[in-house]
């Protein structure tokens, strides 16, 4: 537990000390560490409404994955957008992503939101309108295909009492212990960051022989073997997509 509290309390220092806060009209903007698809800063915009908090990303995400050539107008692109979403609890309003937070709950809200963006950012990654599939559904289609039982979308409360939302949870068998995969469309090191986070937050309240995989995308681009060395020190098994099929005995079990 102490090298558990130890590694939260760290990601908690770094947090505070690389967020600004500044106002502006109204608005407080808030600059987090964390980098999106084009190496800026992710900011979010927070303001009081009545006894509540309104936290947004003003519409940012969408409209710039609309830019990249990625509208979010199909059904099933709709459906996903959602599925993610309703994972951190954040809303969509028109283009903007949205959450509400009391003074009790504002920093895992804000927490919230910013994951949120991250993974919507992660989801639709390098999509295009010709694209036939995301990432996330190979991932799936594979999973079947290997005879994986599974559950998709789960949320743990960690020790923190943050929440995270993981891909697939392949449950506990006779010959194998519980499997919870993360999947990394864009392994980046805030990608890596994030899931290293949720599972160190998470482990302590799972099951103690749980065991935690990350599906990298390797398609395009090699994965960097810092990435891969970091999950593992996060005692996260790095699965890269080229690879996948040495792993498939070990998610079946």
């Amino acid at each position: 537990m102490k090298a558990t509290d130890d590694l939260i309390r760290s990601y908690y220092d770094w947090l505070k000390a690389k967020t600004a806060w500044r106002e502006i009209n109204g608005w407080v903007e808030i600059t987090t560490p964390y980098l999106d698809r084009h190496n800026d800063y992710i900011q979010i915009y927070l303001r009081q409404q009545g006894q509540e908090w309104m936290l947004t990303d003003d519409g940012y995400t969408l409209a710039d994955l609309a830019q990249s050539g990625c509208e979010i107008d199909t059904p099933r692109r709709k459906a996903m957008l959602a599925a993610t979403l309703n994972g951190f609890g954040v809303q969509q309003n028109a283009d903007a992503l949205e959450i509400k937070a009391t003074e009790d709950n504002f920093p895992r809200r804000k927490h919230s939101l910013v994951q949120a963006i991250l993974a919507v950012n992660d989801l639709f990654y390098v999509a295009r309108a010709n694209v036939a599939s995301f990432f996330f559904e190979d991932v799936a289609l594979w999973l079947d295909a290997a005879d994986v039982r599974y559950t998709p979308r789960v949320n743990f409360v960690g020790h923190s009492r943050y929440n995270h939302q993981f891909d697939f949870v392949v449950p506990k068998s006779r010959r194998a212990p519980e499997r919870i995969l993360r999947v990394i469309n864009n392994p980046n090191k805030d990608n890596t960051q994030s899931a290293a986070f949720a599972w160190v937050d998470t482990k302590d309240v799972r099951p103690a022989d749980s065991l935690a995989f990350a599906v990298l995308n390797d398609r395009d681009h090699k994965v960097s073997e810092a990435v891969q060395d970091a999950l593992r020190s996060y005692d996260i098994t790095p699965i890269a997509w080229s690879k996948r099929e040495e792993f498939r005995e070990r998610l079946a079990a």
